[in-house]
């Protein structure tokens, strides 16, 4: 396993940890001040300051990307799916204009819920079907500008409003099957806050080996939690051993970033140095 307690060479920044203290441009600033290397921006953080203008910042910076947040929300009813497929095109798009690695995939939820304005369903597996389907669909497209797609199995408490998908073994039930000669097109995103839980973890983890583990999250699962979305931990705070899942990520040969992404009122309201000095202390103690 890699050693970071000297330095944070592979902290990347998800941009949404520090979206409450100021837009794109900003973060990207306290990330040279504090030596940060790489993020993940957020598709609306680039679309408020343009896709050029993000571009052009970030070589600027010399800042690398770990992957490009977010694509998918793929469920809806059949009024919406051209605006779902056309939406994640744009994503593709936007994440090779900006030099990304990877598409963050959050497949969607109910149908209501991921589109707004679709035909409400209490349909899971027609969801879930649905899904793979458009990803399936995305893939195409995503192969022509060599994007890797990277699904995000979610936590089963977001199955309804945000991701049908919820443990990696489902995550890369439908890699198999999409990409079953494991091209490079198709993998998986992994966050601890997700997955931490799950007892088949690291079988499969083992089972994606390298070449699915496309990305990887890092934050801490806070007890008790105050809010299942926005009360993640910073790392070192909660009860996820996010060494022992780097561990296996890296016995597999993961080498890329470890993303740190903290959805937290508590942690939005503090200043944003001081958010980034504790993301690196932690990065240095804790992941």
């Amino acid at each position: 396993m890699r050693d970071f307690s000297a330095d944070h060479r592979w902290l990347s920044l998800n941009t949404a940890t520090v979206r409450r203290q100021g837009d794109l441009l900003e973060i990207i600033e306290a990330c040279a001040r504090h030596g940060i290397r790489a993020i993940d921006p957020w598709r609306d953080q680039v679309a408020a300051i343009g896709l050029e203008r993000a571009a052009r910042t970030l070589r600027d910076a010399g800042l690398e990307l770990s992957g490009y947040c977010r694509g998918g929300m793929f469920t809806s009813d059949a009024a919406h799916r051209i605006e779902a497929r056309d939406d994640n095109r744009r994503a593709v798009d936007e994440a090779k204009a900006l030099g990304a690695p990877c598409v963050v995939l959050v497949v969607g939820g109910l149908p209501q819920y991921s589109r707004p304005g679709s035909v409400a369903s209490k349909d899971i597996p027609a969801a879930r079907a649905q899904v793979e389907e458009a990803i399936a669909e995305m893939m195409e497209y995503a192969r022509d500008a060599r994007m890797p797609l990277a699904i995000e199995p979610l936590h089963p408490a977001y199955a309804a409003d945000r991701a049908c998908v919820n443990t990696t073994r489902q995550a890369l039930d439908i890699c198999d099957r999409l990409d079953g000669g494991r091209t490079g097109a198709l993998g998986v995103a992994l966050d601890v806050y997700h997955i931490w839980w799950d007892v088949e973890l690291l079988g499969q983890i083992s089972r994606a080996g390298k070449g699915r583990l496309l990305a990887f999250h890092v934050c801490d699962w806070l007890v008790p939690t105050k809010d299942i979305l926005n009360d993640r931990g910073m790392m070192g705070d909660g009860v996820i051993d996010i060494r022992s899942v780097r561990r296996a990520v890296e016995a597999e040969g993961f080498e890329g970033y470890c993303e740190i992404e903290i959805f937290s009122e508590d942690w939005w309201r503090k200043p944003i140095d001081e958010v980034l000095r504790t993301c690196i202390d932690r990065h240095r103690t804790v992941v």
